[in-house]
């Protein structure tokens, strides 16, 4: 059992929260049961270590069999060593460590999306993660950060995302103009959400072919230039007081729409989703 917080095996895992770490090992932080159990059922592979404390192994058997079946030994560590790794407070007795897994972006367009998010300059993490959770549950098929967006690896991010971080493709680093060029040639409408746009409820139509939806930095919005390269800006109404909307849920909303819009006629599936006929 590992037991002395200031051991360099803790140590290392700790630098992980840094993106200095991250950059330099490729590797990065999973917290809590949620994370390491989406992690192991969806990426298996990525997975290369997994702390745990006795207690939180015997809350939690599932996150046992899985590491088992991936042929993964558990690391048992005392609750000062698992709080010494964490870069959150409660890491509820699981920490883990996984290799980063980017999706390249020729890939993403060479599949045909039919729904995608674009992040430029996202830079708030639990923003992004939210974009990444919001982007699964939609449906939609991949999430492609710029370079001026921040690390998905993020341990922030990661939290945020609660998992969704492994059910769907995220590319990194890509260049704006190389995205919205990849997204044209794949046959979709980039779309930017822009408070200097046409009223949504009044082009939503459109978002029933490919779409491609943009969005940009929390505080300023998209650039001039980020804003020249799309086909078509939207914003959302505002019917209250509310001086404006997180960028999280004016990205949920729109990329639900556009879940609704592409999936009109087709059949539930039971689980509050559609699926194809």
């Amino acid at each position: 059992m590992l037991e002395n917080p200031r051991s360099p095996r803790v140590r290392a895992v700790a630098k992980l929260s840094k993106r200095s770490a991250r950059q330099e090992t490729g590797l990065f932080l999973l917290e809590g049961p949620q994370a390491a159990r989406e992690a192991l059922a969806y990426a298996p592979g990525t997975v290369l270590e997994l702390f745990a404390t006795p207690t939180a192994i015997e809350r939690h058997v599932d996150v046992r069999d899985a590491a088992h079946a991936a042929g993964i030994q558990i690391q048992f560590t005392s609750e000062d060593v698992l709080d010494a790794m964490a870069d959150t407070v409660t890491p509820q007795g699981i920490v883990a460590v996984a290799q980063q897994a980017p999706t390249a972006m020729k890939d993403i367009f060479a599949a045909r999306p039919r729904l995608i998010a674009i992040c430029e300059e996202v830079r708030d993490p639990g923003n992004l993660g939210t974009i990444i959770r919001a982007a699964d549950a939609a449906g939609a098929d991949a999430v492609v950060l710029t370079g001026r967006t921040v690390d998905p690896y993020n341990p922030k991010v990661v939290r945020a995302s609660t998992g969704s971080l492994f059910h769907l493709p995220v590319a990194v680093g890509a260049e704006l103009s190389s995205a919205v060029e990849r997204a044209h040639a794949a046959g979709m409408r980039v779309v930017a959400a822009d408070v200097g746009g046409s009223d949504f409820l009044e082009s939503r139509a459109v978002l029933a072919e490919p779409t491609a939806w943009l969005f940009g930095n929390e505080a300023r919005g998209l650039e001039e230039a980020a804003l020249a390269q799309a086909d078509l800006a939207l914003r959302l109404p505002i019917y209250g007081r509310a001086e404006s909307l997180n960028l999280a849920t004016a990205a949920s909303v729109c990329l639900y729409e556009t879940a609704f819009a592409q999936r009109a006629g087709e059949a539930p599936d039971g689980r509050g989703a559609v699926t194809s006929r």
